[in-house]
Formats: structure tokens, C-alpha cells, sequence
């Protein structure tokens, strides 16, 4: 997306997500939540993380991350990584409890409209066939466009 006048956002069905940025940056909470959201989606990189590994990722002031919460609950997050102007929606998902709700187009507006507050000139985002079936079309549905499509054959495909 090149211009936040492209966001074709979505508001929130209710009950209400309460999205909030993560300003004190705790590593335990952002590996849960890594854990937790990409649990389905063989993300695994991080996983193998040390402590000080992760410590170092949450003190990059070039990162950012928002929590949903519903009824206090955790529904998802997403992380914000900005390089030369452009921010990518680095990680981006809902918890098993809230996915098939409506939230993930309002989370991902939010993530847009985060991304934009934040200066980008660009924002962007990576998704592959281990996302979510509904990745690419909640993407696209919110005003991105498909800049380019690769094909890799991968570990983690053959693993699911």
C-alpha cells in the first residue's frame, strides 16, 4: 500500500476489540504472543530464541506492538517493523478463540492506520500458503495489492 487513502477499512463487529500498543516492553509477553498466534501457522523462527535474543528484538525502538483484547481477553496482536520509511506488518494474527469472528479485517485496519500514524511511506506485508486461508483475501480486501508472488518449496509445507 502507497497511500493511506487506499485503506479500505472495516469496522469492529461487537462485541468491541480493545487494540493497545504494547509500550512496556516485556520479552516473556511478545514470545507468549508469538507462540500462541503463530501456533497454527508453523511459526517457528523465534521460537528457538534465547532470552537475550528476545530481549534485544523488544528494546528496537524500529518495532512496535499493538495487542486486541475482548473482554480482557487476548485476541490477537500484530508487530510493526520500520526500515527506510517503509513498515511492515511484520506478525499478524488472532488467537484460535476469536478467529471466524469478523475481527481480523477490523485488526488488520487498525494495523494499516498504525502503520501510517507512524510515518510510513510504504506499508507492506509477507504472507504465504501457511498463513491463514483467509490472509490474502482479508489483505486484499483492505486496499493492499499483490506486488510480487514467489514460489519456494519449504520444510515447514511438508511438515503439515
Amino acid at each position: 500500500m502507497l497511500e493511506p487513502v487506499q485503506l479500505r477499512g472495516k469496522i469492529c463487529p461487537k462485541p468491541m476489540l480493545a487494540v493497545g500498543e504494547c509500550t512496556h516492553r516485556q520479552p516473556d509477553f511478545f514470545k507468549f504472543l508469538y507462540a500462541t498466534v503463530g501456533q497454527g501457522y508453523c511459526w517457528r523462527e523465534r521460537l528457538a530464541w534465547s532470552d537475550s535474543q528476545w530481549s534485544e528484538h523488544v528494546a528496537n525502538e524500529n518495532m512496535r506492538t499493538w495487542v486486541a483484547y475482548q473482554q480482557k481477553s487476548i485476541a490477537g496482536y500484530f508487530e510493526l517493523t520500520r526500515q527506510d520509511g517503509d513498515v511492515e506488518i511484520k506478525y499478524f494474527g488472532l488467537t484460535s478463540d476469536f478467529i471466524g469472528k469478523g475481527y481480523g479485517g477490523y485488526m488488520l485496519t487498525e494495523a494499516i492506520r498504525k502503520a501510517w500514524d507512524w510515518g510510513a511511506k510504504r506499508v507492506w506485508v509477507h504472507t504465504c500458503t501457511l498463513d491463514h486461508k483467509d490472509a490474502l483475501s482479508n489483505y486484499l480486501a483492505r486496499g493492499m495489492k499483490i506486488y510480487k508472488m514467489v514460489t519456494i518449496e519449504d520444510e515447514y509445507e511438508s511438515e503439515s
